[in-house]
């Protein structure tokens, strides 16, 4: 007999009390990054006037602590690089432990196939992860185009600039999920699934960042002697002899083509690691002849 706590709505239900610790650290780290921002934008970056206060030997180490770029720099590594924290919980906590523990054997005797238990393992998780990056790009976003400088705005190089404002660091998450997901299945050990899944996904972001910039055709600018390159562009190679000098660069204008290639290559690889996950956890759980 099927139980009635995993029939009908049950099994979101019971997916979300057993991650509920999860949605619950999700939710602060959102808030805590998004407020962060805004304080940063309103406090922080508005009153840099009047932080230039009188210091002997410490005003290096002040500066470092107080200035607006660094801790806006900061602010967005930590929004930048949370998949990995994704990543460590699908792998770890949301699907190794319940195949190492046992638990996920027992809801599929209890009425539910291993497809559904699948989906259902995904959806909240992704629908959580989904909400809470589009707000910490919008408050990225806003943070980042508030600063007055226009010499900061040259940083949309920056690995992280470039990522969070927009849909890039989103795909990023919902591909550390998949992946996570997949690695948790083919290791059915949540310690070591939480490994993988983490390396797995920080060696795709070096991957694909490393080759950012080659992702869109880039402007190639070539003369008979020396020139200067726009400060605001990203370089992608430059050399030149005694015929004349050449450079290729990525112009700020080229933003979004670069970030939408991006986002498709990382929910593709997002998509490819959710069909593997569904037939590796058919073929584990097919009976046997």
């Amino acid at each position: 007999m099927s139980s009635p706590a995993l029939r009908g709505g049950g099994l979101p239900r019971t997916v979300l009390r057993l991650h509920r610790s999860a949605l619950l650290t999700w939710t602060v780290f959102v808030a805590g990054a998004s407020g962060w921002l805004v304080w940063l934008t309103e406090v922080t970056g508005k009153g840099r006037d009047t932080q230039g206060l009188p210091c002997a030997g410490a005003c290096g180490t002040l500066r470092l602590l107080t200035d607006y770029p660094n801790q806006l720099a900061w602010a967005g590594d930590l929004i930048g690089y949370g998949f990995v924290g994704v990543a460590a919980f699908a792998g770890g906590a949301l699907i190794g432990r319940e195949l190492e523990s046992g638990t996920a054997w027992l809801a599929w005797t209890q009425g539910i196939t291993p497809a559904r238990w699948l989906t259902a393992k995904l959806a909240l998780p992704a629908l959580a992860v989904t909400a809470g990056g589009t707000v910490l790009v919008l408050v990225f976003r806003w943070a980042f185009g508030a600063d007055p400088d226009p010499s900061w705005h040259f940083a949309w190089t920056w690995d992280i600039a470039f990522m969070a404002r927009g849909p890039l660091l989103v795909a990023y998450a919902l591909c550390a999920l998949a992946v996570g997901t997949l690695t948790g299945l083919l290791l059915r050990r949540a310690l070591a699934a939480l490994g993988v899944a983490a390396g797995a996904m920080w060696l795709l972001n070096t991957v694909l960042t490393s080759y950012r910039f080659r992702l869109w055709p880039a402007v190639t600018r070539t003369g008979p002697h020396a020139f200067d390159i726009p400060d605001d562009v990203a370089l992608v190679n430059e050399g030149g002899d005694g015929r004349g000098r050449f450079a290729t660069y990525q112009p700020p204008s080229h933003f979004w083509p670069l970030h939408l290639t991006e986002t498709a290559i990382v929910l593709s690889v997002a998509a490819l690691a959710v069909l593997l996950s569904y037939h590796l956890l058919r073929l584990r759980t097919k009976p046997s002849a």
